[in-house]
């Protein structure tokens, strides 16, 4: 059977691999052996945190709703109960940015939840 030197294939694959890990210092961005450990950790860490930028954003939506909730006279777990019974169909993330920008604008849909829901 003949030789088979890896030559261009083993190459490319570290060229890859070290490339990823360009901006590690020392043997971390140099070494194939332990580039291929950080990049593979990075890699694992990245799929984490990009699940987990999900839920810091939902909560911080959460805490602005409730801030400007409660500086209405009401609560966070009130208005969310009126705001499933009531069919209006904003999620979080609106209105946060409602409650954070356009206050008068909240207090309208603040009103209407109130209202509604409190009926339903």
């Amino acid at each position: 059977m003949p030789r088979v030197k890896r030559g261009f294939k083993l190459r490319r694959r570290h060229k890859r691999i070290l490339k990823m890990a360009k901006g590690m210092r020392n043997a971390r961005s140099r070494l194939f052996r332990t580039a291929r450990e950080q990049v593979f950790r990075g890699l694992k860490i990245a799929f984490k945190e990009r699940r987990r930028k999900k839920r810091e954003y939902r909560s911080l939506w959460i805490v602005r709703i409730n801030a400007a909730v409660r500086a209405l006279g009401s609560k966070y777990s009130e208005f969310a109960g009126w705001l499933t019974r009531s069919g209006v169909g904003l999620d979080r993330k609106a209105l946060a940015d409602l409650a954070l920008h356009d206050m008068d604008a909240f207090k309208a849909v603040f009103a209407e939840v109130r209202a509604k829901g409190a009926r339903a």
